[in-house]
């Protein structure tokens, strides 16, 4: 039955969408990476994607559930996010989000072929 329930329990998303000052974005991405290395306690992944051409990215961190993000917070974390503020050029948008399907390439279901 626990399977059962954990097949139920769906992720969050935490989504930040923001904007660096110009030729900052490699910078924030080695502080963001460094950030999210301290992540532990139910920490599922991480992407952070940047719109080619551009200092505008989206960042997004998977939980097992919301109280897991702060759960996480530590000095070390802290500094780095702090660090890292200066570098935007207003605060990012943020967001949290219940993942609600999840598809893996491995689960992609091979196109049913016709039988004449």
């Amino acid at each position: 039955m626990s399977e059962f329930l954990d097949f139920l329990r769906h992720k969050f998303a935490y989504v930040a969408i923001g904007e660096f000052q110009p030729g900052t974005f490699d910078q924030a991405e080695r502080l963001f990476v460094q950030a999210v290395s301290t992540y532990t306690q139910g920490f599922q992944g991480a992407y952070l994607l940047q719109e080619p051409g551009t200092d505008k990215g989206i960042a997004i961190i998977f939980w097992d559930n919301i109280d897991d993000m702060d759960a996480n917070r530590n000095a070390a974390c802290e500094a780095i996010l702090k660090e890292m503020a200066h570098l935007f050029i207003a605060p990012p948008v943020t967001k949290f989000y219940e993942v609600c399907s999840e598809i893996e390439a491995s689960q992609r279901s091979a196109s049913p072929s016709l039988v004449g």
